[in-house]
């Protein structure tokens, strides 16, 4: 392969391949700017560096990076709806500056706005270019957008990357389900982007009310997923390729972060994280030291390197994940995250005294046949003692096979988590359907 074919794998070949230490370097060398950026614009994160007894001079190596308070997204729903008004004393630039708003999908709590200016827009659009084109989306390719195009922040920025790549872009917004599959049929679709569960969804109604297998009938060839960590667990993603006929790529972002992890063409059981953007460092769960090494879980907290409107400087994003151990054939030089988003620190927990991630059940479920794609998980108490009940939706042509699909489903529930359920079997399309992020896990111990 000559040079020309090579450079034409990455969307920025000098930075997607730049030499571990000179993009150590470059982080340190960003970090510093951004954190004497928003010292001397932000009352907030003045405030909150002084308390520390911290000044950015201080901040010299990336060993220093770790002495820098991390922020969280209660502080920031604390300092906003004040002036200047709406995002309070965190904005950095004029508010005639600020062209864009978006807010956090409110899912655990108060929404927190996200102003951006131009230039912060057209680093959105830099991040999502980079994890498209390293999924292989070209000028040949019309993509079609079903989500609904609001406050969100959403695939906005996924719609102008695709246009800065060149592609055609196919705003589905307003239409329902079954027109969003029509649209797709008649224009000849050939990627798309939406959350795992309701690229699942659509494949289901495609099939029972329009009669048209997605896989055989339609022409996307590449979806990329986001939103849930549903495309970078295996069951689920073999469900996705299977309902479509297509490549299922994931991704990761965040309103007040950004798109920080994507995965690429090669698929290396995991996400890169765009280190030339974000500084992304995992936290032990319990001690809070930095952990550079492969195979221990931790919390990842980012740091957008060129955000400038609002900075997101250390920002605790309550994931977790671990790092990979070996680099991926892609070429890149950026870190991998192994298996994606394992899930957040706040989902994450002790149930009979065992540690449990609501991805582990959701590999279980989608792995079997028989079972749909919706299930949910409650959780609560029996006088002193945990419990888990499972809800899960068998295929209509599976009743023969009940018995030996919920014995199935014991055993690798049992074997994967090491815990028991108590499993409620629902008529099919009875449990709730989701066209963003879906709420499966329900802890209700919490409640009292």
């Amino acid at each position: 392969m000559g040079f020309y074919e090579e450079t034409q794998r990455y969307w920025n070949p000098v930075v997607e391949r730049l030499p571990r230490e000179q993009l150590r370097a470059l982080q340190v060398r960003k970090f510093k700017k951004i954190l004497e950026w928003a010292y001397g614009r932000s009352k907030f994160h003045r405030s909150l560096y002084q308390a520390a007894g911290l000044e950015p001079g201080d901040i010299k190596t990336y060993e220093d990076i770790a002495r820098v308070p991390k922020v969280e997204k209660a502080m920031m729903r604390g300092i906003q709806r004040k002036d200047p008004f709406p995002y309070g004393d965190a904005l950095c630039v004029p508010l005639e500056e600020v062209t864009e708003f978006r807010q956090t999908s409110g899912t655990t709590g108060t929404p927190v706005y996200q102003p951006d200016t131009w230039q912060d827009w057209e680093w959105w659009s830099e991040s999502w270019a980079t994890l498209l084109y390293a999924q292989g989306y070209r000028r040949t390719d019309r993509v079609f957008l079903p989500f609904g195009y609001n406050i969100f922040v959403a695939f906005w920025a996924g719609h102008y990357a695709a246009e800065k790549l060149g592609c055609e872009v196919i705003p589905g917004g307003v239409l329902d389900t079954e027109a969003r599959v029509l649209k797709i049929q008649e224009l000849k679709a050939t990627a798309m982007m939406a959350t795992p569960t309701y690229v699942l969804g659509m494949a289901d109604t495609a099939r029972k009310k329009l009669g048209i297998d997605p896989a055989r009938d339609l022409t996307i060839r590449r979806i990329t997923c986001a939103g849930e960590p549903g495309a970078s667990i295996p069951s689920t993603k073999q469900r996705l390729e299977a309902a479509w006929g297509a490549k299922v790529y994931d991704h990761v972002g965040a309103t007040e972060i950004g798109a920080w992890g994507f995965e690429c063409l090669e698929q290396p059981g995991g996400l890169h994280v765009n280190e030339a953007l974000f500084l992304v460092q995992l936290e032990d769960l319990v001690t809070g030291e930095l952990i550079e090494e492969p195979g221990i879980r931790g919390k990842i907290v980012i740091t957008a390197l060129d955000r400038m409107a609002q900075p997101c400087i250390r920002f605790d994003s309550k994931d977790v994940a671990e790092w990979a151990a070996d680099p991926c054939g892609c070429g890149r030089t950026f870190r991998i995250i192994k298996g994606g988003i394992i899930g957040r620190a706040d989902d994450i927990t002790k149930i009979k005294g065992v540690l449990i991630a609501p991805t582990a059940i959701e590999e279980v479920v989608h792995s079997l046949k028989g079972l749909g794609d919706e299930f949910e998980v409650l959780v609560t108490k029996k006088g002193d003692l945990d419990d888990i009940t499972l809800k899960v939706e068998l295929l209509p042509d599976q009743e023969g096979n009940r018995q030996v699909i919920l014995g199935q489903l014991k055993d690798q529930l049992r074997l994967k988590t090491n815990l028991g359920y108590n499993i409620e079997v629902h008529p099919y399309h009875s449990l709730p359907r989701y066209e963003g992020k879906a709420k499966r896990f329900k802890d209700l111990r919490k409640q009292g």
